[in-house]
């Protein structure tokens, strides 16, 4: 079982300590990482991207705004860039027990496209290289890209292909740092949860394509009256929900109704002339005795037997496999990924195979600087803010010297300055 790595244990209650050691003692723990000190030792840095002058480099750092200044994870430094940076671990399999991935992320930048998931790996790798094209066991945690992309990826692969998960998650957007966690059980049922609250679950066998369904719609071709033929709605099956009310009639006299009608307050011009305009008509406006066609009132069908549908059978291509949910060689975890704006911050990495100590690691940490997270932020927000204006004025200011003394308009680098200041302030 691997030792949990304590940032600061003078900070931490004995109460605390003792309740995280009991927890511990059940479980066991494969992997765990919260990026103390000696941390690059631990985790390999990839090459990949460097020929194109495209790989990004990691920060070691608590962040702009964090609840703990001693609490440290790796953070994307560089825009338009490309990640890759990975651990090994003693490999092992999660046959007959739980698999618990967890770790935390903060998206500093306001991101507006780019990852914050990570990575399981299986097998050999070449940590140098490690990258998109290395083959990977599960990819789990949060993606953004625009308005049309925020939700949690939890992707699983099954004979060399990657199957994604089919319900949708949606993941948090803001600033502050969050808790992933993918708990995958031995019944090949699963749970994701945000911040310790499950956010979506079910079965790897209905949420993701990787084995055909169990159940099908019997629509399997047969034999009936000597014609192929398949299962169909029957003939005398009634899905209206509604019918015609037969007691109810049409009124007399109801399809002599006009559509339009002669405008009665029309009145023929004066200066008409019969001869060169021709015959007068009046013009015609809409009816408001007319009702459109007639159409009888509706009345629940009391044959009504609900919407049709074709029985379940069972799926001839089905076939189980017990050990859907066992991945048998895990070794790596990592983080690739492409972010279009730096500033994304990984920590607390848990792989373990019991949720409740993944659970006590998130209130450890996670947990205990929440509540200072949301006032730093909005105080280097208003920080921020007041500098930004302070400075528009200073420009102004100068501008108007300028103008006053030299008789010349704005100089091109103050406005284009002034510019991208109230750009950052409509933000």
């Amino acid at each position: 079982m691997a030792t949990r790595r304590m940032k600061s244990p003078s900070s931490v209650h004995l109460v605390a300590v003792f309740s995280l050691l009991v927890v511990a003692a059940a479980a066991e723990v494969f992997f765990e990482e919260s990026f103390n000190d000696g941390w690059e030792s631990r985790w390999v840095k990839s090459e990949w991207k460097k020929d194109e002058n495209t790989a990004g480099e990691w920060n070691h750092t608590s962040g702009k705004w964090n609840g703990d200044a001693n609490d440290k994870g790796i953070q994307t430094s560089e825009d338009y860039r490309f990640y890759a940076i990975s651990a090994e671990f003693p490999e092992f399999s999660n046959k007959g027990k739980n698999l618990v991935f967890q770790f935390s992320v903060k998206h500093e930048q306001k991101l507006d496209c780019g990852g914050g998931y990570m990575k399981l790996l299986s097998g050999d790798v070449d940590q140098k290289k490690f990258g998109g094209d290395t083959p990977y066991s599960i990819m789990f945690g949060p993606d953004i890209c625009g308005y049309s992309t925020k939700k949690v990826h939890a992707i699983l692969t099954h004979n060399e292909t990657n199957h994604l998960i089919k319900k949708e998650v949606p993941c948090e957007t803001d600033q502050l740092t969050h808790v992933y966690t993918f708990i995958l059980r031995p019944d090949a049922t699963y749970s994701i949860l945000i911040d310790n609250v499950e956010k979506q679950s079910g079965s790897l066998y209905s949420d993701w394509d990787i084995l055909p369904p169990k159940k099908i719609k019997d629509q399997v071709p047969r034999n009936v009256n000597d014609q192929v033929t398949c299962l169909l709605q029957p003939e005398d099956w009634d899905d209206k929900e509604f019918i015609d009310d037969p007691e109810d009639k049409k009124p007399e006299g109801y399809d002599d109704i006009p559509e339009e009608i002669t405008d009665p307050e029309a009145k023929k011009p004066e200066d008409w002339d019969d001869e060169e305009d021709g015959e007068w008509t009046a013009p015609t406006i809409p009816n408001p005795e007319y009702k459109g066609p007639w159409k009888a009132k509706k009345i629940k069908n009391p044959n009504y037997k609900g919407k049709w549908k074709a029985p379940m059978i069972d799926n001839p291509d089905f076939k189980d496999d017990p050990d859907l949910y066992v991945f048998p060689k895990l070794k790596y975890v990592g983080v690739e990924l492409w972010q279009v704006k730096s500033g994304t911050l990984f920590d607390n990495v848990v792989i373990c195979d019991d949720p409740e100590y993944a659970k006590s690691i998130a209130e450890e940490t996670w947990g205990k600087q929440k509540d200072e997270l949301k006032p730093r932020l909005k105080e280097l927000n208003d920080n921020n803010y007041r500098g930004a204006t302070e400075r528009i004025q200073h420009i102004r200011n100068t501008l108007k010297i300028i103008q006053r003394n030299l008789s010349i308009k704005y100089t091109d680098s103050l406005a284009l300055e002034e510019k991208d200041l109230l750009i950052q302030l409509e933000k």
